[in-house]
């Protein structure tokens, strides 16, 4: 049996199982174009962007060069942490639109559910101390579900066909479901073989949230919201790289075909054609190998390589308490 191609949303709309993650960190932006028509020309139709990527204008020129119809390529954005006010939610998706030279994208996500005090042209305002934290908007970081409704505006307005969630937990997702008029139709998230978020997954599941895999490969984030920095990824494993060649596949197909089998679609990014090529190349695991990826997290325990928490002084996932819930952070006495 062959993985889907797609998987449809609770409205309907289908979304490629496999995306181009768009998300350069510390590498900067100068390959993104090229990375992205050259995505389009391998068959790559969901490109994965947001407006904190600070990339969507060559998204959008890439897309435009390819010549393929808008109708066929799948665009997701992101509302960064500075446009939570939900007064300034429309005004962020259109300047991604125009940024992008779209008319609407086919998903639009709330990167964060945490907020920052924004400055001049949404910049965020960093810490007066000068340790380069950013200034956190307490009252917004706790009014998501004020953000969220303002974006259901969005789909109302055809601006956005799909609206969803990023780095949402169980606990904020309840929240959202509380007020939602248009229940989301994803949470993008940090999902791999060492991080496999069952209890998301099936609370989600429940709700008709699709998970989407964000750093399905492991990933490196920025350096400033990086989590065990000292911890291989999930394709160093000694297992998933036995299973890779039983199977005459890469590491990386491995980890991303055990996520679609799961039925999660996934964003790797990468700029190399031959890596870009691979993870398109996807097939079912055999029912021992898929089970041996699924209990690598229980052996060694779960790592999550995206931790913002000593950057913000607070944790956003954690289950217990809907963080922030001081008004100040830990550094704040300077």
């Amino acid at each position: 049996m062959d993985l889907p191609e797609f998987f449809t949303l609770n409205n309907g709309e289908r979304v490629p199982v496999i995306g181009l993650g768009t998300f350069q960190g510390d590498n900067g932006n100068s390959m993104v174009k090229a990375a992205v028509k050259l995505a389009l020309k391998m068959g790559y139709r969901h490109i994965d962007g947001a407006n904190a990527y600070g990339n969507e204008k060559e998204i959008g020129a890439a897309i435009k060069e390819s010549g393929i119809p808008r109708d066929e390529i799948y665009v997701t954005s992101k509302l960064a942490q500075t446009w939570h006010d939900p007064t300034e939610v429309e005004r962020a998706l259109d300047l991604s639109l125009r940024d992008m030279q779209l008319d609407y994208v086919d998903l639009y996500l709330m990167h964060f559910p945490h907020a920052y005090k924004a400055g001049e042209d949404n910049k965020t305002i960093r810490h007066p101390s000068g340790n380069g934290k950013p200034v956190i908007d307490y009252g917004l970081s706790r009014r998501y579900p004020d953000t969220w409704k303002a974006m259901e505006r969005l789909v109302d307005l055809g601006k956005a066909r799909s609206i969803g969630l990023s780095n949402f937990n169980i606990l904020k997702t309840k929240r959202i479901l509380e007020v939602a008029r248009i229940i989301p139709a994803v949470n993008q998230v940090e999902i791999h073989p060492y991080l496999p978020q069952q209890e998301l997954f099936e609370f989600s599941s429940e709700h008709n949230i699709l998970l989407m895999a964000h750093q399905p490969l492991g990933g490196r984030p920025v350096q400033l919201v990086r989590g065990h920095p000292e911890q291989p990824f999930p394709t160093d494993d000694p297992k998933i790289k036995d299973i890779a060649a039983r199977c005459g596949m890469t590491p990386a197909q491995v980890c991303l075909s055990w996520a679609v089998q799961r039925g999660i679609p996934a964003v790797p990014k990468s700029v190399q054609e031959g890596h870009m090529k691979q993870n398109l190349q996807l097939k079912r695991l055999p029912e021992e190998c898929f089970a041996v990826v699924d209990r690598l997290s229980f052996e060694r325990g779960p790592i999550r390589f995206l931790d913002p928490s000593r950057h913000l002084g607070f944790d956003i996932f954690d289950e217990e308490n809907d963080q922030p819930v001081a008004n100040s952070a830990p550094w704040d006495q300077y």
